[in-house]
């Protein structure tokens, strides 16, 4: 983590962003405040007001309190002004900073104020924002976006199999795992009761669901039929179900439609990235960890591995107090999106043999499933760090030898 040096700044600006206007409170060395004033979200203002007073005072530290979405635009204004460095204050480090002076308001004046002295007093708390890469920013967008699309299926599939449960069990303990696959979907958007199912007879369910996936076909229309045998009675609400079951199903095949298309560009993306062979090298490591990784990690600077840990929020938290609280306990912190990634990682890496045996110790400690792949994901985490820093390939000890660094490969 970059720490600033305090003596190449005249001014010091604290900014705290907002979707249609920031409010800009500008410090000097000395602390006298200069500036203190609402501008707009837009470019020429912004662009006015910091070559205004970078002209007057000198050169200037922009801090803001959101370097993405609503804080994009300042931040690249000022990237693309002379004089002009930018730095980003976290929201938790801002809320702590912000118990230490006077008052309790909570105004956009005060924030502005509070953001420009810590920028001013504690360089130490400021984290390194790097020139923008076109390539991070459409990832970082179609990263986010893929991520809302996984919410909204997660939830549209949970609530059809939560249907289908209603109205018939036995036949969505036979469809459910299987909703993933288009030939389902396609079925239940066709005949969404089990009566229609049973109307429409094996054969037509058969070829509908071989249209999409053939070898499927045979062996899941014989348990969907013998599952609709152990059940005689109709379920009051299964009328309904027959026009929300096709909606839904629809919707879903729709949704896994999108993720493929983003899932396409994302991939060309990342493949076009110089550092993809050197995340992908590590096993667990596909397209969307990638990313991921890609949009979290490169850009910003971290001094050790730790530190990246402690941003992911996967390095747990050491607490004591007296001889009553001792021990270390679960970081419920850091950055969500990256520590998601860092542990599905880890646990799609359950088939690699140093990461399975890693993990098997894990357990042997008597840790559980989930302390154990956190476990894991720290742990390949201080060698992705490594790779990362010397853009080099993962070493895998069961492989046979390859090139070492990502220059060295073909």
């Amino acid at each position: 983590m970059t720490v600033f040096d305090l003596d190449q700044y005249a001014l010091f600006i604290g900014l705290d962003v907002g979707k249609s206007e920031h409010h800009a409170t500008a410090l000097t060395s000395n602390a006298d405040k200069v500036y203190d004033k609402t501008l707009p979200n837009s470019e020429p203002k912004l662009q006015h007001l910091l070559t205004k007073l970078v002209t007057k005072y000198g050169p200037a530290l922009l801090v803001v309190d959101q370097p993405a979405t609503i804080g994009a635009l300042p931040v690249a204004v000022a990237q693309s002004l002379d004089d002009v460095e930018v730095a980003y204050l976290p929201g938790l480090t801002m809320r702590r900073v912000a118990d230490l002076h006077a008052g309790s308001a909570k105004t956009d004046a005060r924030d502005a104020y509070i953001i420009a002295e810590t920028a001013r007093t504690m360089p130490a708390t400021l984290r390194a924002i790097a020139a923008s890469d076109e390539q991070i920013a459409e990832l970082a967008v179609l990263a986010g976006f893929d991520d809302d699309l996984l919410a909204q299926t997660t939830a549209t599939r949970n609530r059809l199999r939560g249907l289908l449960t209603q109205i018939h069990p036995g036949l969505e303990r036979v469809i459910g795992p299987k909703l993933e696959h288009y030939g389902v979907l396609d079925a239940l958007t066709r005949w969404p009761t089990p009566q229609a199912l049973k109307t429409a007879g094996r054969g037509h369910v058969r070829n509908r669901i071989a249209k999409h996936n053939p070898r499927l076909a045979t062996k899941l229309t014989e348990a969907i039929f013998e599952a609709m045998g152990a059940q005689t009675v109709v379920v009051p609400g299964t009328n309904a179900a027959a026009t929300v079951v096709p909606m839904l199903a629809t919707q879903l095949a729709e949704l896994y439609a999108q993720r493929a298309d983003i899932y396409t560009q994302v991939q060309a993306l990342v493949d076009d990235h110089p550092l993809s062979p050197v995340l992908t090298s590590m096993p667990g490591v596909a397209v969307r960890t990638a990313a991921r990784l890609l949009t979290e990690v490169v850009g910003k600077e971290f001094k050790t591995a730790g530190h990246l840990a402690s941003y992911a929020g996967i390095a747990p938290t050491t607490r004591r107090s007296g001889t009553s609280i001792r021990g270390e306990f679960a970081n419920r912190g850091g950055n969500k999106r990256l520590k998601s990634a860092l542990f599905n990682s880890a646990f799609a890496s359950l088939d690699h043999e140093p990461s399975r045996r890693y993990y098997d110790k894990k357990r042997a400690e008597k840790k559980t499933h989930k302390q154990a792949v956190i476990a894991l994901a720290r742990r390949r985490l201080d060698t992705l760090y490594a790779m990362l820093r010397d853009g080099t390939f993962y070493d895998d000890p069961t492989a046979p030898l390859v090139p070492k660094h990502f220059s060295e490969a073909a």
